[in-house]
């Protein structure tokens, strides 16, 4: 026994789109710091989406001020578990902004060499943070640091807590 489809047409014009709503921005600020260079190192993220805030911040015993600047970045981003969300980036590392937005398809394209020919150092955060970026709509800007930048003051302060924690051998 057959069944029978009824099939309605409807009119395009009537038809209506529903709108789905733009995810809210997440506005994040980062920071790096390190007491001796090398020494030991914090970093601190600020996140901020609509109402909703996060902050994070961790340390590490020997390492520089820029892998700091970078897992700042990194942790931040990792944070972010929706793919294609539209993140805006506040970094006062000039290395991290001019890294991602100018020389890192140029290290890529060279093997992970400089324009001099030496390998890239921080290799590893370059490539985990380009990994991350490309899951996101990510929008990078610089800031001035230590200039009163509410988001930047905040993510110096996360950076140094998480130096402070290490050093103190709290969480």
């Amino acid at each position: 026994m057959r069944h029978a489809r009824s099939i309605r047409l409807v009119d395009p014009a009537a038809v209506t789109a529903t709108a789905v709503p733009e995810p809210a921005t997440i506005e994040i600020w980062t920071d790096g710091a390190c007491r001796g260079n090398p020494g030991p190192g914090g970093w601190g993220a600020l996140m901020r989406s609509g109402t909703h805030e996060r902050e994070l911040h961790g340390g590490e015993r020997d390492t520089t001020n820029n892998r700091m600047e970078l897992t700042a970045v990194i942790e931040a981003l990792a944070a972010v578990k929706q793919p294609g969300s539209r993140i805006v980036i506040h970094t006062d590392s000039q290395y991290v902004k001019l890294g991602i937005t100018t020389w890192l398809a140029q290290w890529e394209q060279r093997g992970w060499k400089t324009s001099g020919r030496k390998p890239v150092k921080n290799v590893d955060l370059w490539q985990r943070l380009a990994q991350l970026a490309a899951r996101h709509r990510v929008e990078w800007r610089w800031v001035p640091g230590h200039a009163g930048v509410e988001g930047n003051e905040r993510a110096d302060q996360l950076a140094n807590r998480g130096i402070d924690e290490l050093v103190s051998g709290g969480t």
